[in-house]
């Protein structure tokens, strides 16, 4: 009987040992983490020009459908884009002369403020004094008696503005240039990365890619705003009943602290909690803030789940670590993209793995396909 004898092109290798395995894994995921730590270190270097650019495409994105609609009624690209930029720049300007007069009167009150809140901590002179004493107990068992000093040299205001004027004038010129050039080409950007993709199939989930993009980032800024704009009227009305002076001014700032969450209706809490402090004595010093957080409390849990918590959900965990993440690379202005991005990656995500995300896209990315 003839025994068979496999062919040696077939013959199974051994399996590699686990410890190969491990190591394999291990170089993939050191490569997409230095990779991941490259582009950090990017952004956080490159950020004076990449903040601009990054907010000029945000605020595109919000003001494309604007553009669109002047284009459909005979209105040349390039003019819709300069109408975009004047009116948003117009906005600017509004804010800043809003602002520049009750902020002066209102820094002058800096120095009262500081001084009762150091009356107001007066209670807690004998608890500091008794760490204090602790300290000194501390220093000489361990026989660090010898007190650290600390040498700060005060530089002149003017020369600080000299030295940061000419970047931020800098960074506002970049804004303003990328805000024109992004709403006044953004088909032709479209149309140049289409025409890369060498699939039938990939190109229709990029394009929807852009849609859902332009159409959520613009109807989430959109709707954030008139939330904001109707939050900074209550806020102004309740601050003027109350009696706190110059209420137009913290209706506004609400409204534009509002764009950045957790960290914007924080600091306005603190503000008011300033203001109420030059402003009010006993326990009415809380009255600005508090009447703030009331405020707050309905706008989070009523007006903003109702106007777009059905349609755009996002995790509140991600949100927070985008948020992070965004004010640790570019500080003010990552704040203000953060829920943008999430938005973008959720779009991205929804198109090109769409058995990854948690729900269908909307619509699908090709005829007769689900």
């Amino acid at each position: 009987m003839r025994h068979f004898q496999p062919n040696p092109a077939f013959v199974r290798l051994p399996p590699k040992l686990d410890i190969e395995a491990l190591l394999a894994i291990a170089a993939r995921l050191s490569v997409v983490l230095l990779a991941i730590l490259a582009t950090m270190i990017a952004f956080h270097l490159g950020r004076y020009i990449l903040s601009p650019v990054a907010l000029a495409i945000v605020i595109g994105l919000m003001f494309g459908p604007v553009a669109t609609h002047l284009e459909n009624h005979g209105v040349p690209k390039e003019l819709a884009a300069i109408l975009v930029v004047i009116f948003f720049f117009t906005l600017i300007a509004f804010g800043a002369v809003m602002f520049a007069v009750p902020l002066s009167v209102w820094a002058e009150k800096v120095p009262v403020i500081w001084q009762e809140l150091r009356q107001q901590l007066i209670a807690l002179r004998q608890p500091l004094e008794m760490l204090g004493a602790l300290q000194e107990q501390i220093r000489n068992i361990t026989g660090a008696a010898t007190a650290m000093s600390v040498k700060v040299e005060d530089g002149s205001t003017v020369q600080n503005i000299a030295f940061l004027a000419p970047a931020i004038l800098g960074q506002v010129l970049i804004f303003l240039a990328s805000l024109y050039f992004f709403v006044a080409t953004r088909n032709e950007i479209r149309a140049s990365i289409l025409s890369m993709c060498v699939g039938r199939r990939i190109r229709w989930r990029i394009a929807h890619v852009f849609r859902d993009v332009e159409a959520d980032v613009s109807r989430y800024l959109l709707s954030i705003t008139f939330i904001n704009a109707g939050m900074g009227i209550a806020v102004g009305l309740a601050m003027w009943l109350v009696g706190v002076p110059s209420p137009a001014l913290w209706g506004g700032l609400a409204a534009m602290l509002n764009y950045i969450i957790y960290i914007g209706p924080a600091l306005m809490t603190a503000i008011l909690f300033g203001v109420g402090l030059a402003t009010f004595d006993g326990y009415a010093v809380f009255l600005p803030a508090g009447t703030y957080l009331l405020i707050e409390l309905l706008e989070g849990q009523f007006v903003t789940p109702h106007v777009i918590g059905r349609t755009m959900t996002l995790n509140p965990f991600t949100v927070f670590l985008a948020l992070a993440f965004w004010l640790w690379i570019w500080g003010p202005v990552g704040g203000f993209i953060a829920v943008p991005s999430l938005l973008v990656l959720y779009a991205v995500i929804r198109n090109i793995l769409p058995h990854y995300a948690r729900g269908k896209p909307s619509k699908p990315l090709m005829p007769g396909s689900s």
